[in-house]
């Protein structure tokens, strides 16, 4: 899809220089690019994260292990503190949660449960190196476990995106290895910030292969097995095929709802067509991007429950 290049570049800025955030990106690189190989291996998860649940805490927060086809799940999306990177970021966990029901509420429809999440950027990637440079941040711990709580509170999900500048998806996943032993918590991987070496988020769209996304849900449906844990979402964010080039080598994990999350904004007929080239429903659960800003004439949730398929994870950013 097309992508305004000087609203992109400009809020990336605004992230960079405000909130030592990475943000929207620029324009597309001139090709596809190598993703650079894995670092050594997943860093040890920081002794400050949460302690893990008990391995009793076996149900989703509404009830059951299953969340697809129980529930259609409606997310608001962003980082902690900072509104340019998304809605979720405009207030509080709890100052959020009235603006995120109302606009889960038209999803209903039909009888199916709606199971609302924060789907919350905790490694935010950076136009600035950093002192690794990695050019991606974890966002503080207290502030993940801020959501974490009060998620468990409310009965929400959590769903914490990793943007990995360019570290690895695995090293930053591993990381969050004490947020993601909870029964409440789950995963996206956001290629479009997964950098290879050279290049700088901001200014390229990256890409990963279905090699380093099998390692990540390989890891990740290790945590459900070894802690009884319900499914979890694993969402993977696309808009460009480029994005991830082998996607038809992804593999399905038990213990996790693989979602293919399809973005970009725009107007009606651009948002269609990435939805029709790009969605693969017969190997994924189908979600959706809905922009309060950028979407030209926004969808409605009537009108996306009638997209075929039906998006089952619907985000707002």
């Amino acid at each position: 899809m097309s992508q305004p290049v000087t609203r992109r570049v400009a809020v990336a800025l605004l992230a960079a220089a405000v909130a030592g955030c990475g943000s929207e990106p620029g324009p597309p690189a001139a090709g596809p690019t190598s993703a650079p190989p894995p670092s050594a291996g997943p860093t040890a998860a920081p002794s400050t994260a949460p302690p893990a649940p008990p391995p009793a805490a076996s149900e989703l927060p509404l009830g059951g292990r299953r969340i697809f086809p129980a529930y259609r799940v409606v997310a608001y999306y962003g980082t902690a503190g900072n509104p340019a990177l998304g809605v979720l970021g405009e207030s509080s966990p709890e100052g959020i949660l009235p603006r995120l029901r109302g606009a889960a509420r038209g999803y209903g429809a039909g009888g199916r449960p709606v199971q609302v999440a924060y789907e919350l950027i905790a490694t935010v990637a950076q136009a600035s190196p950093g002192k690794d440079g990695r050019y991606r941040r974890t966002i503080d711990l207290a502030r993940i476990r801020q959501y974490v709580e009060a998620a468990r509170r409310h009965r929400l999900l959590v769903v914490l995106d990793v943007q990995p500048g360019r570290s690895d998806f695995l090293t930053e996943v591993a990381k969050l290895r004490p947020f993601l032993e909870q029964p409440h918590v789950g995963l996206a991987l956001d290629p479009e910030w997964r950098m290879a070496a050279g290049q700088v988020p901001g200014r390229t769209i990256g890409r990963v292969s279905a090699a380093e996304v099998n390692l990540v849900s390989a890891y990740v449906a290790g945590i459900v097995r070894e802690r009884g844990l319900p499914e979890k979402l694993f969402v993977l964010h696309q808009f460009r095929a480029s994005m991830i080039p082998d996607i038809t080598r992804v593999q399905a994990r038990p213990g996790l709802a693989m979602v293919q999350h399809v973005d970009g904004f725009g107007t009606r007929a651009e948002k269609d067509a990435t939805f029709g080239r790009l969605r693969r429903p017969g190997q994924f659960h189908i979600g959706y991007k809905l922009f309060y800003d950028e979407d030209v004439r926004m969808y409605t949730p009537r009108e996306v429950l009638a997209f075929r398929p039906s998006p089952e994870y619907v985000s707002y950013q």
